[in-house]
């Protein structure tokens, strides 16, 4: 098998890898750590106002996970090359 057949499969795997459980779990609420300390705080303290207001809101969770961990896997990708291209 060549070297470009196998980079093929593997992009096929890391996409169905991304896309599948968007698929399995599509009612499934994902919650991160910045909502559970938003509810914190606005419980400790009511009145809190935050400092700044974010440019442009996802329009559903399931993108600002699908958003991050896309990011997380561009940088996961470039240090991977890196440290096989060293």
């Amino acid at each position: 098998m060549s070297v470009r057949i196998k980079n093929i499969i593997l992009i096929i795997f890391v996409l169905a890898l991304a896309i599948f459980p968007l698929i399995i779990k599509s009612g499934a609420e994902f919650g991160g750590a910045d909502g559970q300390a938003q509810e914190l705080i606005t419980q400790i303290q009511p009145d809190y106002e935050p400092w700044f207001q974010s440019i442009w809101e996802p329009p559903s969770g399931e993108i600002e996970s699908l958003l991050f961990a896309l990011q997380a896997a561009i940088g996961a990708g470039f240090i991977g090359y890196y440290l096989g291209y060293v």
